[in-house]
């Protein structure tokens, strides 16, 4: 009777570890999952997104995809190194604000497809950062093989950042996150002294292939700078906020899932 009670305990613990909870929530954390920056994404992504891996943010420009890699990036420089490929739309004082250390970022810029790979293919082949991350770009799949070989063997996450994943893309994309701005948050009351504070996106996982899609994580957005003076106002009907150089603007809040 003992032996089939330890059988029991034993099976109940595997299972405890495999467990899918609802919206395909994994219980047991991955060694290899990186943080987010996120609570809420971390427990949709079981744990994290998968060291040495592609993975993709996609979303219409302003749908707060720069936010969740803010986060990302803000993880891996308060440990090491992280790099980024710009093609022009990196605004570094956005970063700063949300937690990144610049002095531990290298942006290398790019603007053709061919210059964003060459680019992305030498960053990972130092094996210097443990993120980088570059815009989604038309490649052959056979470039995305590469990348996507390159990462694995570094250990490094390669953010790709675009509006959809091509074919080729979404075939070698260990993981998809698709995030679309619910609504703004305004500070002070209402009128021409109030101020946009910050906004509420939602991240939905379309694939992960260690664990079950379609989780979705609320994210909270905010400006510290105002979000801690003035109590917080939702709006939904109003476009997400944009500083004066046309960039998201915000630093990383809290989350909640």
């Amino acid at each position: 009777m003992s032996v089939m009670a330890d059988d029991r305990a034993a099976f109940a613990a595997l299972k405890a570890g495999l467990d899918v909870r609802a919206a395909g929530l994994i219980v047991a954390v991955s060694p290899q999952a990186f943080s987010s920056g996120f609570a809420g994404l971390d427990r949709a992504l079981g744990g994290g997104f998968p060291r040495g891996t592609l993975a993709t943010l996609e979303g219409a420009a302003s749908s707060g995809r720069t936010a969740i890699l803010a986060g990302a990036l803000a993880q891996a420089t308060s440990r090491g190194l992280a790099a980024l490929v710009d093609d022009g739309s990196v605004y570094p004082p956005d970063l700063e604000r949300a937690g990144v250390q610049l002095e531990r970022t290298l942006i290398v810029a790019a603007q053709t497809p061919l210059e964003i790979a060459r680019c992305a293919d030498i960053l990972l082949r130092s094996r210097a950062f443990a993120v980088v991350a570059m815009p989604a770009t038309p490649l052959r799949a056979t470039v995305w093989s590469r990348l996507c070989g390159l990462a694995q063997k570094s250990g490094t996450i390669l953010f790709v950042l675009g509006l959809h994943a091509s074919t080729e893309l979404a075939y070698f994309a260990s993981t998809r996150v698709r995030c679309a701005i619910d609504r703004v948050l305004w500070s002070g009351k209402s009128g021409v002294l109030c101020e946009l504070a910050g906004y509420e996106l939602n991240a939905h996982v379309l694939k992960h292939r260690r664990a079950a899609p379609g989780a979705t994580a609320r994210l909270h957005i905010v400006d510290e700078r105002i979000g801690h003076a003035a109590a917080l106002r939702p709006r939904s009907d109003v476009s997400p906020m944009r500083s004066a150089a046309g960039h998201p603007v915000g630093r990383t809040g809290s989350a909640c899932g």
